[in-house]
């Protein structure tokens, strides 16, 4: 959670140099090429061991369907909308709309059945409805517009990796960390790869390569290594171990976090109106959470 809160800043830094697009889709490629590089290094390691013991094993062709429909929502659908969202709103609107992640997975989980919906549970729900709702209202008249899209565009990412954690769960014990979140980001990779080569294109020649900075080259690499290979191994790994609900529910520390570096470090500023609209949202996450048997 702390490397996925600095997520937040990088990222908006790296939008100043990069469009939307060309940032999403760099990133999933990245992340992707890194993982297929360090996978033969990393399967040898003690804490890896079961992926060696997995690949001796081989797959059939079944296999990869989880991988394709995770890596679609987990790394194609999540973190592409997480970028074009970021690049129309701000990093405590968005910080707030992906901490809400316990409240899309429980309803996802009540929809296939894993959870069921109990007043605690709807009445948790709706007043976070309420508080993204208020603090989408709250906005400056000349940003709101602006600033809707993308939540909604960063709420359909949210979405994504929801369905990421619920159907992840349901095949965590079949398949060992390292392999699941390699061909995952592989699969996602693919799905984004010609956004990539046409973002590629559009920068033009090689001289327009070395105009963009160092510090969007670094934002990028942040993204792709930190954000998407490390933070993703220890998030599936964890799945393994603990329910979906439990640790979605860190992702609280999110709007915490991003919302005070951004205002520390990219000077933003937002009405008390939005503020007390992200405090109701995430007072609706906490009411359903505190119901729960530890």
């Amino acid at each position: 959670m702390a490397i996925w809160a600095l997520n937040f800043i990088v990222g908006k830094i790296a939008l100043r140099y990069f469009p939307p697009l060309t940032l999403a889709s760099f990133r999933v490629v990245l992340a992707a090429i890194l993982l297929v590089l360090l996978f033969p290094l990393c399967r040898r390691l003690p804490a890896f061991a079961e992926a060696a013991r997995a690949r001796q094993q081989g797959r059939a062709f079944k296999d990869f369907w989880p991988f394709i429909y995770l890596g679609f929502f987990g790394i194609s659908v999540n973190q592409i909308c997480f970028t074009v969202g970021l690049r129309y709103t701000s990093v405590s609107h968005s910080s707030v709309i992906v901490g809400m992640g316990p409240i899309y997975a429980l309803i996802l989980a009540v929809l296939f059945r894993l959870e069921s919906a109990t007043l605690r549970k709807v009445a948790g729900m709706l007043i976070a409805l309420a508080g993204v709702i208020l603090m989408t209202s709250g906005a400056h008249d000349a940003q709101r517009s602006a600033t809707m899209l993308g939540d909604a565009i960063t709420l359909i990412g949210s979405l994504g990796f929801a369905m990421y954690g619920v159907l992840g769960k349901r095949v965590a014990a079949r398949y060992d960390t390292l392999t699941m979140t390699t061909y995952n980001a592989v699969f996602g990779a693919l799905l984004v790869l010609p956004i990539a080569i046409h973002s590629a294109h559009a920068i033009g020649p090689l001289a327009n390569w070395h105009a963009i900075p160092a510090a969007a080259w670094l934002g990028l690499f942040y993204m792709a290594f930190f954000s998407s290979v490390l933070a993703y191994l220890f998030y599936f790994w964890l799945l393994r171990y603990l329910e979906i609900t439990q640790l979605m529910s860190f992702s609280y520390l999110l709007p915490v976090t991003a919302t005070i570096l951004g205002i520390l470090f990219l000077n933003e500023r937002g009405t008390l109106v939005e503020l007390l609209g992200g405090a109701l949202a995430l007072s609706g996450v906490y009411w359903i959470e505190s119901g729960r048997n530890r």
